[in-house]
């Protein structure tokens, strides 16, 4: 085998693992989202990969509606009755951004601010939610979206912490270090 030959064996394969690797990596990523075309009702920034708009992912409700959509039914300590929240699981909208920090602060129109570890934002909770009952929230009833948890279905969540994270008004998620 000569020097030629075997540097082009050699080129051969690093191209073939670079396009293997190449395709995984896009197939692990999330595929980009658009502009919105709607009134924004959240935007997210902060140590984020997938952006849409000025360093940022905004969502207008018919782009938040394509993510995956989870609903429970609960009660809470500021509403009367039960009733059927519908959105995005956090983490959900966390793996979307392709976020990488491990802080997400989390702001609502009146600036009322929590923060909390992105480890938190695990599978049965919370969710970002902008339907009750199968309606948008508006801003009088807790809208444009509501960071809710299974109080009924999770006694765990039945916390004075979880109630603190339990933000409504949100607008705007931002993913920190």
């Amino acid at each position: 085998m000569t020097i030629a030959h075997l540097f082009k064996t050699t080129s051969a394969v690093a191209l073939a693992l670079s396009c293997v690797v190449s395709t995984a990596l896009a197939q692990d990523a999330p595929a980009p989202l658009p502009a919105p075309t709607g009134e924004v009702i959240l935007t997210v920034s902060g140590n984020i990969a997938n952006t849409n708009a000025e360093g940022a992912l905004a969502f207008d409700a018919a782009l938040f509606a394509t993510l995956p959509q989870h609903s429970f039914t609960t009660s809470t300590i500021w509403t009367e009755g039960t009733a059927t929240y519908t959105g995005v699981l956090l983490r959900d909208l966390l793996a979307a951004a392709g976020a990488t920090g491990s802080t997400v602060t989390l702001t609502a129109l009146n600036d009322y601010e929590i923060s909390m570890p992105a480890a938190d934002a695990l599978e049965d909770g919370p969710l970002l939610a902008n339907l009750s009952n199968d309606e948008p929230m508006s801003v009088r009833d807790k809208g444009p979206v509501w960071m809710i948890f299974p109080f009924d279905d999770v006694a765990a969540y039945r916390t004075e912490q979880t109630y603190s994270r339990s933000i409504w008004q949100l607008n705007r998620i931002e993913i920190k270090d």
